[in-house]
Order: structure tokens, then sequence, then C-alpha cells
């Protein structure tokens, strides 16, 4: 992860060990001549003149005020004219229209809201689309792109990547880095750990025939999967697994009403990939005369709103999906600025709740 005022850029016009040189007011000053006069690389003044948190304040203060000395302004539409740039970021939704899930519900809305709050201070603009469009070839006018959700088999980190523009992604790391020409940026919760905190609570709560709710077909899934059944090992104890195509309430109610009206034991513990898939669960089990945590205890993932005022209310593992965007929005820019970017994971916390 990148830090403050990072030495590590690699950039041809880092100035190493340089001493700030005393400032002479001249006409025309560029970035470069900035740079020179603070002692510190290009991308570093540029960073500090859009206010951004990768460097210290001490060195934003400095750097502006030699270029309040010497006259210099930022003058970022010949900047964009030079570098054929449009100061605009892609944030393409991989997510299928569905009525029971919308596109204003927390997710994707708080991760917009991250994103949207770290563009707006760094004097960028946000472009709106959906995989489908990029799928579909539409072109899109802008200088790097944010993916949110990986898609079935990843099939959404390969529609980015065939647009050759610096991108990250919202998903689990090591599935997007096995692809060709994906990238090596992702940003997300840890979604094994999520999954292996549901586990040991089962555990502490002495169940033994746990289900597992979600389509694994997805990267984030399968890794909360392997996570639960890693740490379900542990004790022993097997995990079954139901794989609905949607993360909505009615996916969640169908599989599970299908399975116990089917299955020959049934489950006394159940861990569901999404809250929507969570609470579907809860109805099916509270249909088929299962009390809830009594005989079935039941665990979601997101930690939403939703799940907060839901009766009961619903156990759930929490990411912090606002500053995931704001970290979504930092890697973009810094991999347009050409400097050394690596992928965060940032840690989940299982929320318990009356299921």
């Amino acid at each position: 992860m990148n830090k403050p005022d990072d030495k590590s850029d690699n950039k041809p016009e880092k100035q190493r060990d340089r001493q700030p040189t005393t400032p002479t007011v001249t006409a025309n000053h560029t970035m470069e001549d900035l740079a020179a006069l603070a002692g510190v690389s290009k991308i570093t003044v540029s960073r500090a003149l859009r206010d951004s948190p990768l460097v210290t304040p001490a060195t934003r203060s400095r750097i502006k005020a030699l270029a309040e000395q010497v006259g210099y302004r930022m003058n970022f539409s010949a900047r964009n004219l030079r570098l054929q740039r449009s100061h605009t970021i892609a944030v393409v939704l991989e997510m299928a229209p569905d009525a029971d899930r919308p596109m204003s519900g927390p997710y994707p809305l708080h991760l917009l809201g991250g994103i949207m709050q770290e563009l707006s201070t760094q004097g960028y603009n946000l472009l709106l689309t959906a995989v489908q469009a990029i799928e579909a070839g539409l072109p899109m006018a802008a200088d790097g792109v944010i993916l949110l959700g990986q898609g079935v088999h990843d099939a959404g980190v390969r529609a980015v990547a065939d647009g050759r523009l610096p991108f990250v992604v919202w998903g689990a790391e090591h599935a997007a880095g096995r692809l060709a020409g994906a990238p090596a940026v992702v940003v997300g919760s840890d979604n094994r750990q999520g999954g292996a905190s549901v586990a040991r609570r089962f555990v502490e709560l002495g169940r033994r025939a746990p289900l597992f709710l979600g389509d694994t077909r997805h990267a984030e899934v399968r890794e909360r999967l392997l996570g639960f059944q890693a740490e379900l090992k542990k004790a022993s104890i097997k995990t079954a697994t139901l794989r609905p195509e949607a993360f909505t309430f009615g996916a969640g109610h169908a599989a599970v009403q299908a399975h116990l009206r089917a299955a020959k034991a049934t489950p006394d513990a159940l861990f569901a990939a999404s809250d929507l898939l969570a609470m579907g669960a809860v109805r099916a089990c509270t249909e088929a005369g299962l009390a809830v945590p009594e005989d079935v205890s039941v665990v979601g993932y997101d930690d939403s709103p939703t799940a907060q005022t839901y009766t009961p209310p619903l156990s759930s593992v929490s990411q912090d999906w606002v500053h995931g965007g704001v970290l979504l929005a930092r890697k973009v820019l810094d991999l347009i600025a050409g400097a050394d970017v690596h992928s965060v994971t940032m840690p989940t916390r299982l929320v318990l709740r009356a299921t």
C-alpha cells in the first residue's frame, strides 16, 4: 500500500537526495520546476496540489507555499489536453438488474459514495455505467476504470481489461490476479476471514449440520465458503452447500425451501453470502416450523441497514463499503499518475444480533 510521500514511484523525474533550491520567480513555471524547487517528485507535487492524503500535511503546506511564492497554478484544462485526459473515472457496475435487489440498495450506493467523495476532492468527474455496456463495446471517455464486482467466473474483469485503461476492482484479489491481462490491483474485504468468523461462531454454539448459501461462481462468495469450510474442518464438521444464482430474498427463500423439503437431515446453522439471501432463508425456515435461532442459527453477509431492522434482527458479517470506495478511487488515480500501487484487503467483523 502507498504511504504518504511514497519514495518508490520509480519515475525518471524522481529527485533522489536532491536538496530544495531557493525559489526564483519566473514566468511560466512548470510542475517540473516546482518539483525541483521543493526537492520532491512530480507525483508528490501533483498529489500535494490536489490535497491528496498520500502526502503529509506538512509537505502539502510547503509545496503549496512554494507554488504561491513563484506564482504557479495548476491548469487542469491545459494539462488534460496535453495528456489527452478527460479527468473522468468510469465506474462500471457488475450487477444484473433485479427488482428484488435494486441498484439503489446499500450495495452499490455506499461504495459509490466513497468513490465520489474521494474523486470530487481530487478534481475528477465520475462516469457511471454497467458492465453490459462495456460488453456491448460502447466506448468510454475516461482516464481509468473502477469495476464494482468481478462477475461470474470473473467475466466482468475480462470485459474491462479489454479496454486497456488503468483499472482497479472491488472483489477478491487472488481470482482477478490469475487472469491474463487482469489488474494487479484489487480492493476488497477479507472474505475468507469473514467466512471463518461465522464458522467459529457456529462451533461455539455447538452446531454440527451447517449449510452454506451462495453462488460460488463469484470469486468473493467462493472465498467466503472456503474460509467457512476450512474453519469447520478443524472441528471435523462438513458443510452442505446451496448455490442459487441470485443474491435476492426470493432466491434464498426458494433454495432453502426446496432443500428443507428434500433433505433427509435438517440444518442447524445457515451461513448466507448476502443479507438478502439470509433473510429469505429465515422466512423459509420459519415457514417449515423451524425457530430461528433456537433450531437454526442464521448469519448473513454485508451488515446492511435492512439486516439491522429485519425481524428478527439478522446477525451478519460487516464490511466497510464507504472506506472501500475511497480506497478504490485513490488506487486508480495513483495508477494513472504512474505510482507503485498495491492491492488492499480490509478486515471484516461479525456482528451478532438475534439470529
